[in-house]
């Protein structure tokens, strides 16, 4: 069935979605929403766009379509080792200067947020880049919160399981100390072994919550590649809350299409895409 999303139906999925996850969308992107949501509109037997609309905005009082609508929307782009000068600072900076701090006051405590895990190979990767430092089970207390917005691509993420090419640039005593060799659909894969699991948590999270409900700091972030699908003024404010959220000397990392410099933050430059507080 042939499906016409009109200029002012666009507008109200462009507001829509612009106010519930920040995503911004110009009139460039109306073939893209309009191919994603086609497929909800096939699933739900709804005929138009402004049925469809009106369902999630309305009818549907549980938020469940809405959920759907914005796992649709959502681009999940990554990689393992993705930007990979982010984990040799962490490898060669970061971690060593922070593990030494922690060990002489005795805090035995590593807190990380992976704020756009997608399908989770960055989370996966910082687990894999903790444990170059602190093995498992050693008396220290590490947890990576990997949060996304989409519930379909989180449960891919606590899945952990992978196709073996999307590993191929991993050196293979990596893959082998992290990952099990699983048979999936009569397929090779890889499956994240248990230490890595052990210390992440998946949750949805939505960035455009006003006041993040977070008890106590991170001692870095990871929010790569996200913002760029922001406007100024939603990024901003993002970052201000990220700032909220790290201790003093806390890094953000950030993706390197992306860039604080046009924001207004307190926040100082380190290296490309890498901040400190």
């Amino acid at each position: 069935m042939q499906y016409v999303l009109s200029d002012k139906e666009f507008e109200m999925f462009r507001s829509l979605i612009y106010d519930t996850c920040g995503i911004s969308l110009g009139i460039s992107k109306k073939e893209l929403v309009k191919a994603r949501l086609t497929k909800r509109l096939n699933k739900t037997g709804i005929k138009t766009f402004n049925e469809y609309y009106n369902f999630v905005t309305k009818i549907d009082k549980s938020g469940k379509e809405l959920i759907q609508l914005l796992d649709h929307i959502s681009t999940n782009k990554t990689d393992f080792f993705r930007e990979k000068k982010h984990f040799d600072f962490l490898n060669t900076n970061l971690l060593p200067a922070l593990i030494s701090s922690k060990e002489q006051s005795r805090n035995r405590k590593l807190r990380i947020w992976c704020a756009a895990s997608s399908s989770g190979e960055e989370p996966y990767t910082l687990a894999m880049t903790v444990f170059n430092h602190i093995k498992p089970n050693n008396g220290w207390d590490v947890k990576i919160l990997a949060t996304d917005i989409s519930t379909r691509i989180l449960q891919k993420a606590m899945d952990g399981t992978y196709k073996m090419d999307l590993l191929n640039d991993v050196p293979p005593g990596i893959v082998s100390s992290h990952f099990s060799k699983v048979l999936v659909d009569n397929a090779n894969c890889y499956m994240a072994k248990p230490h890595l699991k052990d210390i992440i948590t998946f949750r949805r999270f939505n960035l455009m919550t006003e006041q993040f409900p977070f008890k106590h700091p991170f001692d870095f972030i990871f929010c790569r590649n996200v913002m760029i699908y922001f406007d100024q003024e939603t990024q901003n404010t993002l970052v201000k809350k990220f700032y909220g959220c790290l201790p003093k000397n806390g890094y953000l990392f950030i993706g390197h299409s992306e860039t604080l410099s046009k924001t207004d933050n307190d926040f100082k430059y380190k290296q490309p895409a890498i901040y400190q507080k």
